[in-house]
């Protein structure tokens, strides 16, 4: 899914407490902290394909949309 958005993703041990979404060099990167737990990087993974408007275009299992609008906004 992150593919097909244009989304690159990066697993990288922030701590615990870290990452998110940015744009560098106009490039969307989702850094996961490989750190935390499973759900926090399942959240941050929801909250930065939410944010997304290319997701909203695309088929997405039910169970998975359900997970993006709760972490949508």
């Amino acid at each position: 899914m992150a593919e097909q958005v244009e989304l690159e993703v990066r697993q990288v041990a922030l701590g615990g407490e870290g990452g998110g979404l940015c744009v560098l060099r106009g490039k969307n990167i989702l850094f996961v902290d490989t750190m935390a737990d499973a759900e926090e990087q399942i959240a941050t993974t929801a909250q930065a394909l939410a944010g997304l408007e290319k997701i909203d275009d695309m088929y997405v299992l039910p169970q998975i949309r359900e997970i993006l609008d709760k972490h949508r906004g």
